[in-house]
């Protein structure tokens, strides 16, 4: 992840390019080819290459909040993912999926905390979307995606707090009645967002997923904006080779 300028970037219909690394559609799989230095505390270059294919391509677009400022885009809920990273150990294939956020106001100005969670299940995916808007009101959203792309609404088990990360960030998830979730391996771990593979219960159906908690009141405080000019790595002046 570096922040690069606008002479970085480069887009077309199947392909999006920011400085050395892009992502291409081929037509039935997403290619993510990865070139960039690591930041701190280990400074190093990472190159590799991520190949996603779905199983089939929703055109669900979620709103978020009620004018429409923020959506959620869940384009293959369900995939194949290949994953060839220049590290030892960095390579396997396994279950994935590929979503996005789009919105045009910063998530910290209409938001004050979020949970998000996808479950793969045996008759395909849940996926819930809990937040906090800083008005007060809740977005309570949950969804059954199918193998075959089948979108479904569903009515999701009780919010069920869970054990706090380590820096603290309070989460909670989707669970049955008297179960309660727990963390089966910390993936990322920050002072204001974590994301980790839960362990948790729907329906009587044990599911083990992708949770994230995203803590937006701290995000806003003014002392954490300086941590993430220094955890960043930023390229503004990258421009691609000229070409002729």
């Amino acid at each position: 992840m570096t922040d690069r300028g606008v002479s970085a970037l480069r887009l077309s219909q199947n392909r999006f390019e920011v400085g050395p690394s892009a992502m291409t559609w081929t037509g039935r799989a997403l290619e993510i080819d990865i070139n960039e230095v690591s930041s701190l505390p280990l400074i190093n270059r990472l190159r590799g290459k991520i190949t996603l294919t779905p199983s089939a391509l929703t055109d669900v677009e979620a709103p978020l909040t009620d004018d429409g400022a923020h959506v959620w885009r869940p384009f293959a809920p369900t995939a194949h993912i290949s994953v060839e990273i220049d590290r030892p150990g960095w390579q396997w294939q396994g279950h994935g999926y590929f979503d996005a956020n789009f919105g045009t106001r910063a998530l910290e100005a209409d938001f004050d905390y979020w949970t998000w969670g996808r479950y793969p299940g045996e008759d395909g995916s849940f996926t819930h979307y809990d937040a906090l808007r800083r008005d007060g009101s809740r977005l309570a959203l949950a969804l059954r995606f199918g193998r075959d792309g089948d979108v479904t609404p569903v009515t999701p088990p009780p919010r069920t707090a869970f054990a706090r990360t380590a820096w603290a960030v309070r989460r909670e998830t989707r669970a049955d009645l008297g179960y309660v979730p727990r963390q089966m391996r910390a993936m990322l771990d920050a002072p204001f967002y974590a994301r980790s593979v839960v362990r948790t219960q729907w329906h009587g159906q044990t599911v083990t997923g992708v949770h994230e908690a995203l803590d937006l009141t701290r995000f806003r405080g003014p002392w954490l904006m300086p941590m993430l000019a220094v955890r960043v790595p930023r390229r503004p002046g990258w421009a691609f080779p000229a070409t002729g």
